[in-house]
């Protein structure tokens, strides 16, 4: 069973932002911080190290002062070619690391204990672990082994697999329910979500 001290961090934060304007999403601003800084506070303490696959140039993320990767295949397949960037990166520079947990940069409610929690559902017995909440999976936010990186390779190279559930529907699965209101893993994919989440957060205040 992995520890946290064999768990790093992957922020995955190389989408599109097509509902936002376009807008450089890791960089919208909530309650007076961006969207990666809330991310970066909740995980980084939870992990061994942490860094942010993003492309693009890495100079904007400099006020994290963390590692950037940025995808290594083209014409943008999605998350699993970050989740690939972030296993093969950790491979090369962690040889103690055993596992990576991702998760997207628009969740700035993120649980403390996510780590935690998903390092405890993967036991003996299963290879991933993802997070649930509200009846609904969230495939983006799951713990991953470094071992499954060839694999997941032959399958992006080889097969196109863009969806991680069709990808992860191979391995064997924990699915660990987090509850909370408002739900720990709210997206702000819309600058109506942004509103609702930064009036969120300053009722916290």
């Amino acid at each position: 069973m992995p520890s946290k001290d064999n768990v790093v961090g992957v922020v995955l934060a190389g989408g599109q932002g097509r509902r936002m304007g376009y807008a450089d999403k890791p960089l919208i601003t909530l309650a007076g911080k961006t969207l990666l800084e809330h991310v970066v506070q909740r995980v980084g303490p939870q992990c061994a190290n942490l860094l942010i696959n993003a492309n693009g140039d890495p100079k904007r993320f400099q006020q994290c002062d963390l590692p950037v990767v940025a995808d290594g295949m083209a014409d943008n397949p999605g998350p699993l070619a970050g989740i690939l960037a972030g296993l093969d990166w950790v491979a090369l520079r962690h040889p103690r690391a055993t596992h990576i947990v991702s998760v997207p940069v628009d969740v700035p409610f993120i649980p403390f204990d996510l780590v935690k929690n998903l390092v405890r559902a993967i036991g003996n017995n299963h290879v991933l672990a993802r997070a649930f909440s509200s009846g609904r999976a969230h495939p983006v936010v799951g713990l991953w082994p470094i071992e499954i990186r060839s694999e997941l390779r032959h399958q992006l190279v080889h097969h196109d697999i863009r969806k991680i559930d069709h990808f992860t529907s191979a391995f064997s699965m924990a699915d660990v329910n987090f509850d909370g209101i408002p739900d720990p893993f709210f997206n702000v994919n819309t600058p109506k979500d942004r509103d609702e989440a930064e009036q969120i957060l300053l009722r916290r205040e």
